[in-house]
């Protein structure tokens, strides 16, 4: 019933400590850590597991050490987040079923979001890519100009945890569009049945209609999914 209590480290305390600190809102993006001494004297520990906290930190990429000025909040650090998920979920193995739910979950939901907040230019990016993605009969082209119409409908949402998430998945989700579009590329019949799945999303989203930017995600990767299905 009861597992034993694991000691938990000083430093890790310590970084707790620090996360307390940007979650009360005392720490934000570029700002500058206290000093060492200072953060010895308010934590009570000593210099040894601070220094062990900073570097545990500094190695995850959520902060920077600028030689002579000090320790601050990296103003960016998704991308490293980002880095170890990719690589987290490639270990963990490119399961297609699991990339299916996944988009078959989030897709739907991100075109409607898109709909709601798109603007001109991001509608205008997605125009343009559509063009070239149905009049191009470059295999390589293709799988570019789709991977590319996904993820700007996925930044058109406006939603930072969606496509940061969508970002850390990206190798997946990149390998499983490449998969499904060079198999469906070469059936007479497809690209037109894909082609006109990506003017309905497109003209579902500049008619600002969520529901129906939604259905029509939802329908194009039903479709791939029973085409990919088939082929396992």
């Amino acid at each position: 019933m009861f597992s034993p209590v694991k000691p938990t480290k000083i430093y890790e305390q310590v970084i707790e400590q620090i996360k307390d600190f940007i979650k009360k809102g005392e720490l934000k993006y570029g700002d500058k850590l206290p000093a060492e001494r200072d953060l010895c004297e308010r934590l009570k520990v000593s210099r040894t597991s601070i220094r062990e906290a900073l570097r545990a930190l500094e190695i995850l990429g959520l902060i920077e050490c600028r030689q002579g000025e000090g320790n601050f909040i990296k103003d960016n650090f998704e991308n490293s987040l980002l880095e170890s998920l990719s690589m987290m979920f490639m270990l963990h193995g490119s399961n297609p079923t699991e990339v299916l739910e996944f988009r078959k979950i989030i897709e739907p939901g991100t075109a409607a979001l898109a709909a709601r907040k798109i603007n001109v230019k991001q509608l205008s990016e997605i125009k343009e890519v559509v063009s070239l993605l149905n009049n191009t009969d470059d295999e390589g082209k293709s799988v570019e100009f789709d991977k590319k119409f996904h993820y700007l409908i996925t930044q058109a949402s406006g939603n930072y945890i969606i496509s940061n998430m969508m970002s850390a998945v990206s190798s997946l989700v990149d390998k499983y569009i490449e998969s499904a579009r060079m198999n469906m590329f070469h059936i007479e019949g497809n690209k037109t049945i894909l082609n006109g799945h990506h003017d309905d999303i497109v003209a579902a989203i500049e008619a600002r209609d969520p529901a129906a930017a939604a259905a029509a995600m939802r329908k194009h990767l039903d479709y791939t999914t029973d085409y990919m299905l088939r082929l396992e």
